[in-house]
């Protein structure tokens, strides 16, 4: 790094990590890595079509998955570049501007998929506690304003990040812990006070996170009430069959990310073993599952696709003979 002036400026690269110790294998690791993405990708890429080609799916507990299905790309193409450039091609240098442009896009979606979830778990808790009054609630532009509203709030939220670690200096080693850059992480490389990161960071994780899984479990608290309130154990069970998708989703989004944070905090007590494997199920296990399961679970979903794989290959079939 360079001093000038007896002062300590932003440095031109940093240097992103994949796995400690297991350089030397890291481009078979970067094989499932591909397979991931591409499942990420093409599986979600799939509900988006499933649900813009079929007029039937074009209510409101699908346009929020298509919602959620976008968001998924959007972490995964942010994430795409440096993670198999690590891995594949071992090169981990990223210039710093461009450090804060991916950290920006990954918090950034992620506080949307946030907001969707929550939507989501709004829309449940509609369709179970006033299903006659559903389609008067969850209008076409209550639906378009909640999306907006989501991007808006990740946007404007997460705007300040790049701009507060601009204004810091770097006098630390520039060895990031991942293999993409994760607002703490960067931080953590700062020399001086960051006492403002912090509590902007916190405060962050709170307005948004924190609120928005608060509000889902309330949500499902309700539910919950109005469900034990069905006289038929299999009211009740069609009733909690609508919530598992969801359910699932908000899990396997939250917890990662509840033990990332965490790791950030107490680092000094976990190995970077686990670092590093709480970082990539933070990356993949959403955007990969979210798919699978809206897949296999939703029998609409599972139909159309059936039928248009069939389809296709009833007219491969032809072509041929």
């Amino acid at each position: 790094m360079e001093l000038v002036n007896g002062s300590w400026f932003q440095p031109p690269t940093l240097l992103l990590t994949g796995i400690s110790g297991l350089e030397a294998v890291q481009i078979w690791i970067s094989i499932p890595l591909c397979v991931m993405y591409l499942t990420a990708l093409l599986g979600n890429c799939i509900i988006l079509f499933v649900i813009k080609t079929t007029s039937s799916l074009h209510v409101p507990q699908y346009i929020f998955l298509s919602m959620l299905a976008t968001t998924d790309v959007g972490l995964s193409l942010s994430t795409l570049p440096t993670v198999l450039r690590v891995f594949l091609l071992n090169r981990r240098e990223i210039e710093f501007h461009s450090c804060l442009t991916q950290m920006f896009f990954i918090h950034t979606f992620s506080s949307m998929e946030s907001a969707i979830l929550l939507a989501m778990a709004f829309d449940r808790f509609v369709a179970i506690r006033n299903p006659l009054r559903y389609t008067v609630i969850l209008t076409s532009p209550r639906i378009i304003g909640m999306g907006i509203a989501a991007v808006f709030r990740g946007v404007m939220l997460m705007v300040p990040l790049p701009i507060l670690l601009k204004k810091l200096s770097f006098c630390k080693d520039v060895v990031l812990s991942h293999c993409y850059c994760y607002h703490p992480d960067v931080m953590k490389l700062a020399c001086g006070p960051i006492r403002i990161n912090i509590i902007y960071g916190l405060s962050l994780v709170l307005c948004s996170f924190g609120v928005d899984s608060v509000l889902i479990v309330i949500s499902y608290i309700l539910i919950l009430k109005t469900v034990l309130g069905i006289a038929s154990e299999d009211g009740q069970f069609k009733a909690l069959n609508t919530c598992v998708s969801h359910i699932f989703t908000v899990c396997i989004f939250y917890v990662p990310l509840i033990v990332l944070a965490l790791i950030h905090r107490f680092g000094t007590f976990t190995s970077p073993v686990l670092h590093v494997t709480m970082a990539n199920l933070f990356l993949f296990l959403t955007p990969v599952l979210n798919p699978l399961v809206y897949s296999l679970k939703t029998k609409q979903i599972r139909s159309v696709i059936h039928k248009v794989f069939k389809g296709r290959g009833n007219l491969l079939l032809s072509r041929v003979a």
